[in-house]
């Protein structure tokens, strides 16, 4: 017997997104579905993604990006984001959600396992930390080390907003990917299917990506008012839309390293600098030499 178990997540507040890969989903017809977080943060639609997932009843675990806008929401955050531009979209994003919403989020659980496949555990990051990613950057020891700290033979993360797929210490390892904002310069829409077989007790993963509308999408960055009042923050996440590529964190550790204020003033000399297809490894190490120079 073979049980198909879909696995979506970072769908980023991104409804055109989620509504393709519901249609797939539903051509696909999977035996379970599970949402591995971040349903929410870095998009203008959180209400309306958090009212789709309800409506669909799909279980989620909570991501970073929970976290962050709970905090947001109740206050519970240091005094100068609440001023300051490069929290704005933070604060936007905050307050565009209703009571309700972020009582739902505040239920999600940090991590879960399939109803039909135990053994196959769920977690937005590692069982350390939601904002743990597990990349092509973790080595095979910090796998081992995660492999010793389930009882599964699979285990199923997100994140990076890039699909992988390791084997390691008999664990199958699988990213899913990003639905709303991938980070892999494939701007459709990603997730994965995990097939178990019960007889072999092993697993096949099928990555699907899904083409949306992001015209529609990026229509609302400006009809919602996000763009205007999110500032730097929002309009790095528009390049991250159209790019299919990390902008803001990047940004962010530039701005930092060159004691920079992050404000879209800045943004002219950051993307003379910034060249979309070095890794956050490679980021940081540039960074990293220029901040020894000084």
């Amino acid at each position: 017997m073979t049980t198909r178990i879909a696995i979506l997540a970072d769908i980023h507040a991104n409804l055109p997104a989620f509504e393709a890969v519901i249609s797939d989903i539903e051509r696909e017809s999977p035996d379970e579905i599970i949402i591995a977080g971040d349903l929410v943060g870095r998009g203008p639609q959180g209400s309306a993604v958090v009212e789709r997932v309800q409506q669909l009843g799909w279980p989620s675990v909570r991501g970073n990006h929970e976290d962050y806008l709970i905090n947001f929401y109740h206050g519970r955050i240091p005094d100068e984001w609440k001023e300051t531009e490069e929290w704005a979209a933070s604060r936007w994003m905050a307050n565009e959600l209703s009571a309700e919403h972020i009582t739902y989020i505040e239920s999600l659980p940090f991590s879960m396992q399939s109803a039909l496949v135990p053994d196959l555990h769920i977690y937005h990051g590692t069982p350390a930390s939601n904002q743990e990613g597990l990349g092509t950057w973790t080595s095979s020891d910090r796998l081992e080390e995660i492999a010793g700290e389930i009882s599964g033979t699979a285990f199923a993360t997100a994140h990076t907003h890039r699909p992988l797929l390791e084997e390691v210490g008999g664990v199958t390892f699988v990213n899913v990917g990003s639905v709303g904002l991938p980070f892999n310069g494939d701007w459709r829409a990603q997730y994965a299917i995990l097939s178990h077989d019960a007889a072999r007790g092993s697993w096949e993963v099928e990555f699907r990506q899904i083409e949306w509308d992001r015209d529609a999408f990026l229509e609302t960055y400006e009809t919602s008012g996000f763009l205007d009042e999110g500032k730097i923050t929002s309009t790095l996440l528009r390049r991250e839309v159209l790019t299919a590529r990390p902008h803001l964190v990047p940004f962010m550790k530039w701005a930092n390293y060159l004691e920079r204020i992050p404000c879209l003033d800045e943004l002219p000399d950051f993307l003379d600098f910034y060249d979309p297809d070095l890794s956050m490894v490679e980021l940081f190490q540039i960074l990293q030499e220029w901040d020894e120079r000084r």
